[in-house]
């Protein structure tokens, strides 16, 4: 019987400041595959992990990720709405998340936020970090721009892509396989059991956001879908296990 992988949805986001070497630390304790993250450029263009286009909701800062320098994103608290936690938490850099990925066999989704008109050059640079760093067999590479991981496909192959989306497609294997994907990201909802193993039988992984019921991940595990990311890998990992 097949394995669900888990991957930890911006780290242990359910336990600890999304998004943050924390998380992501803690998703490892946790026992989780894989972790899943967001990137974007700074305003000198450095690539950062975080998921809002503004600092707003998850730093004590207000505005947009790319008007500030890395210097200056490094000074906001990634963590201040996690009151009992005894120091404060940073927004890090795509580079330390690849330091720490040498220290440990995990499996990374890096899911690109950008839009139609931009000029690829966050792509363009992940792509170059991610052979820098040798990890193009551990690197999964998401969007819901389409357009950004068909760019990255084109330019590195090598590396896995798969769409992100949140409605319903009809024979989403036929789908992917036309723009070179080689894995799916739907909404778990969205997504059949009928759909998931046709999916997957046509040779395309299936890995369905954001499952946090245990009931949902129950459900997903007895399909046997490649993955499931989740804020709440613990308790994912705990429910696997007991059905493996």
């Amino acid at each position: 019987m097949k394995k669900t992988m888990v991957f930890a949805h911006r780290g242990a986001s359910g336990t600890h400041p999304e998004n943050t070497m924390e998380a992501f630390i803690a998703a490892e304790a946790m026992e989780a595959d894989g972790i899943e993250l967001d990137v974007q450029l700074s305003a000198d263009g450095e690539i950062v992990v975080i998921h809002d286009r503004k600092v707003n909701r998850t730093t004590n800062k207000k505005g947009h990720v790319k008007h500030y320098t890395l210097r200056e994103l490094k000074k906001m608290d990634a963590s201040y709405m996690w009151k009992h936690l005894n120091r404060k938490h940073y927004i890090p850099t795509l580079v330390e998340v690849f330091d720490w990925l040498c220290t440990n066999t995990l499996i990374c989704n890096v899911e690109f936020k950008s839009n139609k008109s931009n000029s690829l050059e966050l792509e363009n640079k992940v792509v170059q970090l991610v052979r820098d760093y040798q990890l193009e067999d551990r690197i999964i590479f998401s969007s819901f721009n389409h357009y950004s991981i068909v760019h990255c496909h084109q330019i590195a192959p090598e590396i896995e892509t798969a769409p992100l989306y949140s409605e319903n497609i009809f024979m989403p294997w036929v789908y992917a396989e036309s723009i070179g994907a080689k894995g799916i990201h739907p909404k778990w909802g969205v997504i059949s059991e009928q759909a998931i193993r046709a999916t997957e039988e046509n040779g395309i992984s299936v890995r369905p956001y954001t499952v946090n019921r245990e009931r949902d991940l129950q459900r997903l595990f007895s399909y046997q879908c490649t993955a499931v990311i989740t804020d709440f890998p613990a308790l994912a990992v705990k429910l696997r296990d007991k059905k493996y």
